[in-house]
């Protein structure tokens, strides 16, 4: 008998869908379409194609492009030959990418040349300047010594990169024979996925994950009622665990048909919905505020939304929940992270609407969850706010090279330290409220940021809160207010201390105030708080910018 969950690979999961689904549509980019079979077949067309290249098992492979489909099949055949997939932030420049292809010791990268008005090449000649007279077959560039190879899209390429179309060329020189030979040397437990984190302090982490995320996704298919007739519109970058595991992985495991975009853009997802009769929406407040203030929100025809998965539980993002009810479907809610194979709670399709609204979800089956004092390690009694700590089967393997950040992370009894603010309802609900790093300290005093924010966002002139710390000599720091204001309308510092006066406990308050047009953010659609906390104490001339 196998297992009560039988462990797959990604590769496995590829060939059962195909099997499934066959000749149903599985992927739709700008316009093309594929059903499972062709999508399969794309996939061994590139896995062949990376075997001839000379891809090992245990190879890393980095992605440096935003979405389209070879990105895709690129995945797929990553996983089937048994390497090692590293996605990489388009968002990252020419310091951030050599790190990351460096630390993760990639032997291949994939990239554009150019995506819109970024020159990926450019950046790449600052740092590997042999791709203009190496030799493409083992280019190993100075800068990268572990580096064999460059795969580039685009025209006009340089001698030391090998062109997408020339990669596909060797697919014929390796047999399917051999690419099954591969595949069946992988094992679910081996190492598929190297995922960096943001950074937003210090240098990323690379977090290893096996194959195991299947198990996650189909949970998480399953307490959202996920089939083949689902439709979802992924726009969420695949580097980012987010659009991963939800988009592909997803589609993978259910049948589901994904129409995919390069980018997030609101009106585009808007005309997407209509036009592909899409189910199934997913991201974070950003994108949903955005849609639902769309001047077209209410022109298209939303009736094929069957749910959104809109990730909550910070105060701020309670208003944007309520309005996507309104004005798109119920949403669900999720929490997670990279290291725990993402989304590790979810809520019941049949959640009522402020746990829709406030709560992150009930845990995944496989996973325990708990609260605790972080000064003390004490684990806390129910609806206390304290720190996260998760363990389970999707715990990553460790961060990458870095073995004394992994035993910090996770102790001896196999809990992981999330670092995140949240409670847990008796009931086993988690919300999360935010970064313990992102607590202000005012006088000795916790501020959560985030309920100074919801209350901020009450007042009619205040379009988006954010509320970050920055110096104060008297009290260490204090709380500044960084507000978009509503069009058309203005507010002072005198306006938010007199909305504020009374309502809340005076060393909530924010201190300061600074208008700005919008906020640093990550490519997944999250503030960057550590440097919008910079932003902040410059523009006020205060020290410690």
């Amino acid at each position: 008998m196998p297992d009560w969950f039988e462990k797959q690979t990604v590769g496995d999961l590829i060939n059962q869908a195909a099997r499934r689904f066959g000749a149903r549509e599985a992927l739709v980019y700008e316009g093309r379409r594929w059903s499972f079979d062709e999508y399969r077949a794309e996939i061994d067309r590139v896995a062949r194609a990376l075997i001839n290249l000379g891809v090992q098992p245990g190879d890393k492979v980095s992605i440096w492009m935003p979405n389209r489909a070879e990105w895709l099949f690129l995945l797929g055949a990553v996983a089937k030959i048994g390497a090692v997939l590293v996605p990489v932030n388009t968002r990252f420049r020419t310091a951030d990418m050599e790190y990351l292809v460096n630390h993760s010791d990639s032997a291949v990268l994939v990239l554009m040349s150019r995506s819109g008005p970024i020159d990926y090449l450019a950046m790449l000649r600052e740092v590997a300047p042999e791709v203009d007279d190496g030799n493409p077959a083992d280019l190993r560039p100075a800068a990268f010594p572990a580096l064999r190879n460059i795969v580039m899209f685009g025209a006009d390429l340089p001698p030391g990169v090998i062109g997408w179309d020339a990669l596909l060329a060797g697919a014929g020189e390796t047999s399917p024979a051999e690419l099954s030979r591969r595949e069946a040397a992988v094992s679910p437990d081996d190492t598929f996925l190297l995922m960096y984190t943001s950074g937003t302090t210090g240098f990323p982490k690379g977090v290893m994950h096996g194959h195991n995320p299947i198990r996650t996704i189909t949970d998480a298919a399953n307490r959202m009622a996920m089939s083949s007739r689902d439709v979802i519109l992924m726009y969420l970058p695949l580097f980012h665990c987010f659009g991963l595991y939800e988009g592909p992985l997803m589609s993978w495991v259910t049948g589901a048909r994904m129409v995919l975009t390069t980018l997030f853009d609101a009106g585009e997802t808007l005309a997407l919905l209509e036009s592909e009769r899409a189910t199934v929406l997913n991201g974070f407040d950003s994108h949903f505020f955005d849609l639902t203030n769309h001047p077209d929100i209410d022109r298209i025809d939303r009736s094929s939304l069957r749910t959104v998965l809109l990730a909550v539980g910070m105060a701020s993002s309670e208003p944007v929940a309520r309005a996507t009810q309104r004005k798109l479907c119920p949403s669900l809610s999720a929490w997670g992270m990279t290291e725990v194979g993402v989304g590790a709670t979810r809520t019941f399709l049949d959640a009522p609407t402020d746990d829709r609204c406030i709560e992150s979800g009930h845990p995944l089956p496989g996973y325990e969850f708990k609260v605790i004092d972080p000064d003390t390690g004490a684990t806390l009694p129910p609806s206390t706010m304290g720190e996260l700590c998760v363990r389970g089967y999707a715990i990553m393997q460790g961060y990458y090279k870095r073995p004394e950040a992994t035993a910090e992370a996770i102790d001896g009894a196999g809990w992981f330290h999330t670092g995140d603010v949240a409670t847990l309802r008796d009931d086993g609900s988690v919300r999360f409220l935010g970064r313990y790093k992102d607590l202000l300290k005012v006088g000795g005093e916790n501020v959560d940021p985030t309920e100074v924010e919801a209350f901020l966002l009450t007042h009619p002139a205040v379009n988006k809160a954010q509320v970050v710390g920055v110096p104060d000599a008297r009290l260490t720091e204090v709380a500044c207010a960084c507000i978009v204001v509503e069009p058309g309308q203005s507010i002072t510092d005198a306006d938010l201390d007199g909305f504020c006066r009374g309502k809340m406990a005076s060393f909530k308050i924010p201190r300061h105030l600074v208008i700005v047009d919008d906020y640093p953010m990550t490519s997944s659609g999250k503030v960057q708080k550590y440097l919008l906390r910079q932003q902040a104490a410059a523009a006020l001339g205060l020290a410690g910018a």
